[in-house]
């Protein structure tokens, strides 16, 4: 097995943009333009988006920048993907309840895109959706939940405002912060119980006809 060799080489004026976008990743998972313009513009060029990687390597971790999105996303190493005692990265564990207020959130940013520059949904819209497809969490697990999400930048919003009028900012980040076998499990029992619900539905439909 050869040495592991790190040679990068940071100009002065980009020292600290540098740490920044380093720290920001490994705190946060993601950098999104619209939250954080001057570090996503540091850390798109490829010539610091290399470097960034080199560096993020040494540690079993990697970096995938989304132009399109406009994201940066901490991610695991290819490498060291199969790795034993390395925990992997950009995958937080969700509770089932905060898979579902996920879904609930993405279906929103799905139904917002292209209608604003910012995709947002006021807090009390945002409740009422979720009453809608019947999420079952206190106000509590709710707050603990929002305030999760906003911590690895997949949304954001005023923690002191807790008013219906409060703004929602959802990004795109939420597409990702996804752990697949959990995102399925979630899904399934989604489509499980809709079927169930439209069932019941078209037996009262046919019932009220006879």
């Amino acid at each position: 097995m050869s040495d592991i060799k790190l040679n990068i080489s940071i100009k002065e004026e980009n020292n600290i943009l540098f740490k920044r976008c380093v720290r920001k990743l490994l705190e946060s998972t993601f950098i999104i333009e619209d939250k954080d313009e001057k570090l996503y513009a540091f850390i798109s060029r490829e010539s610091n988006r290399q470097d960034i990687s080199d560096y993020l390597r040494m540690i079993g971790f990697d970096v995938l920048v989304d132009t399109n999105v406009r994201i940066a996303m901490l991610k695991t190493y290819e490498a060291d993907e199969d790795a034993v005692g390395l925990k992997r990265a950009n995958i937080v564990t969700f509770t089932t309840e905060q898979y579902h207020l996920l879904l609930v959130l993405w279906e929103i940013y799905m139904e917002n895109l292209g209608y604003n520059e910012e995709n947002v949904v006021l807090l009390g819209d945002l409740i009422d959706k979720f009453k809608a497809y019947e999420v079952d969490i206190d106000s509590r697990k709710l707050s603990a939940a929002m305030e999760l999400f906003k911590k690895y930048n997949l949304i954001d919003f005023d923690t002191r405002d807790k008013s219906e009028d409060a703004i929602v900012t959802l990004y795109p980040s939420l597409q990702f912060g996804w752990d697949v076998a959990q995102f399925q499990a979630v899904s399934a029992e989604y489509m499980k119980d809709g079927e169930s619900v439209e069932d019941q539905e078209e037996s009262d439909e046919e019932e009220e006809e006879e």
